[in-house]
Formats: C-alpha cells, structure tokens, sequence
C-alpha cells in the first residue's frame, strides 16, 4: 500500500487542483523532485516519469515561445501514466495544453502561490517525512533532560513505572508500550507515539492514565529524536554487567546505531535515577567528556609511575 498519494500532497501542503481529478489517488514513490527544463525542450530520454513535476516561472515563459504544434506535443509526453502530479508555482496561468493533456490522461495538475524555490523545499521536506523508512518498538520513550531515551525491556520489567517516576521527577513522556520511529536524512531516528495511545501511559494495577490531564501540558511532547537506548533486565547474577563504561555498546535500529547501555533491575535499585544519570552521562560524552576513558587513563598513569618493587633490592 502507498505511504503517500497525490491527494495527501494536495490537502497537506494546501495546494489549489486545476484538473486531472481523476487521478488524485496515484501513488507517490519518491520524494526526489524534477523541474522539466529540458522535456520541454524537446530532450526526454531522461525523463524522470515517476517523480512529481515542478513547473515554474522559467518553464513556463520558456513554453510560451514553443510553436503550437510543439506545444501540444510537449505536454503530451509530460503527461505520462505513471506521472503522479504536475505542480506549477507562483499561481501562475496554466498553459491550455497542459490541462487539456491533463484531462486525458488522468494527471493532477495543481498550484500554488509559494516561490519555485520555497514550494520545491517543502514539497520535498514532507516527502522525505512522509517517506522515510519506519518501524514500531515495544517500549518506552520519553525526553530526559533533552536527550530522547528509549526504555526497552520484556513486558513486566518496570518500563511504565519508571517512566512514571521520571515524568513526576519534571521529564516528558512521548510514547508508552508502542513507539513508532522513522528514519529521517542523515541517520537521524525520530519517535512519536501512535495516534490511538497519545499521552497515555499503562501502569499494572491502576490501568491507563492520561499523563497529560494529571501532570500538564508540560509532560508530554509530540515527537523526539532518539539518541539513547536504556535496555531494563532482570538482574541475572550469573551475568557480567559493565562497571567501568569504556565501550559503547550499540543497537541497531532500521539503518541507524544508537547508544545502547544495559540496566540490571533488582529491588531497592532507583531506576528514574540511573536513567537520568545515563542521560546526563550520555550528554557528557557527546560533549567530549568520557569519565570512564579519565578514569582509565588515570589508571595507567599511577601503573606506569610506581617504580619496580624489583629495583629496592638492586
């Protein structure tokens, strides 16, 4: 099934339909853009059919001195079956040929009143969104401290309830038992919560509150760039758990890493405080302030400096 059709571009970016109605449910499969500068000079071997096509004020002063039998030809071929839309900006007059080719081939023109430049950027902006590649995560995520932290644990670990106490301790919750993330340009995992569970948080024994109406407006928040992974795990003794930190351990969701750190959960443990400690200790070292490597290095300096018990009986 499509992601995104022609009447989405249309309703979403309040765009004007001039003609072609017929085909407002095309599917859009790219969110790459084409401006037809040489098509309508005649050179199609290249023409980029399957993208949507962004005709401005060059364009259209450069057909106006077509002849008429050029003209018609023109917009015949522009006019492919698998075209998804013809845009026009500036809410310049659309030339006769356009529509009348339009019309018979079932291809929505529209316009709109923005700049070619301005209209290509936000065209293409809710494309890339719209587009990119997503997944569904069961977990928690929630904003702490500014760093998007995505709790992930099997079910009955605690992820609600610590979230809970972070959301009492002044954090923002995003999403609860359901995250669904996409993949933006350059690696970047952004996460919202689905429409049907949207500020709602599960709590075993009270049920679902809205965190929104207890705590304010200012506990939730729509969406959030993820950055850290905090896995919760029933404490295993017969596990050996990182106490120094040196290596970033990774997870790997859709195409992008993200810093994943491992926490034990036993009676008695604080996890709302490991957790904003991990986020504060993961904003350090994004910062350049690696505590563990300090540490280390340290280390090896007061190794390197004691002299050699061997050397006292020389």
């Amino acid at each position: 099934m499509a992601k995104v059709r022609t009447t989405d571009v249309l309703k979403n970016l309040d765009l004007e339909l001039v003609s072609g109605e017929d085909g407002l449910h095309r599917p859009i499969t790219t969110s790459d853009l084409h401006r037809p500068g040489l098509e309508l000079a005649g050179f199609l071997d290249y023409y980029p059919k399957e993208r949507v096509q962004l005709l401005g004020r060059t364009e259209l002063r450069f057909f106006e001195k077509l002849p008429q039998a050029e003209r018609i030809e023109r917009m015949e071929r522009l006019c492919d079956d698998e075209t998804p839309a013809i845009v026009i900006s500036r809410d310049l007059d659309i030339p006769e040929e356009l529509i009348e080719s339009s019309e018979r081939h079932a291809v929505p023109v529209m316009r709109s009143n923005l700049t070619t430049t301005r209209l290509f950027s936000k065209l293409t902006a809710y494309l890339e969104k719209m587009l990119a590649p997503t997944t569904a995560v069961h977990g928690v995520l929630l904003e702490v401290y500014g760093v998007g932290v995505l709790l992930t644990g099997k079910s009955g670990v605690g992820k609600s309830e610590a979230a809970l106490d972070l959301v009492k301790r002044g954090h923002r919750l995003i999403a609860d038992d359901c995250v669904e993330i996409r993949q933006e340009e350059n690696d970047t995992l952004v996460g919202t919560a689905p429409e049907l569970i949207e500020h709602l948080l599960e709590i075993r024994g009270l049920g679902i509150i809205n965190v929104m109406t207890l705590f304010g407006a200012g506990a939730i928040r729509g969406s959030k760039q993820i950055t850290l992974n905090v896995h919760l795990e029933l404490w295993n003794s017969k596990k050996q758990y990182d106490r120094l930190g040196i290596e970033d351990e990774k997870i790997k969701i859709i195409d992008t890493e993200v810093t994943k750190v491992t926490v034990p959960v036993r009676p008695g443990r604080n996890l709302a405080v490991i957790i904003e400690v991990a986020a504060m200790n993961h904003r350090l070292k994004r910062f350049g302030i690696n505590t563990a490597q300090q540490f280390t290095n340290k280390l090896e300096n007061v190794i390197k400096s004691e002299p050699d018990s061997n050397t006292d009986y020389l």
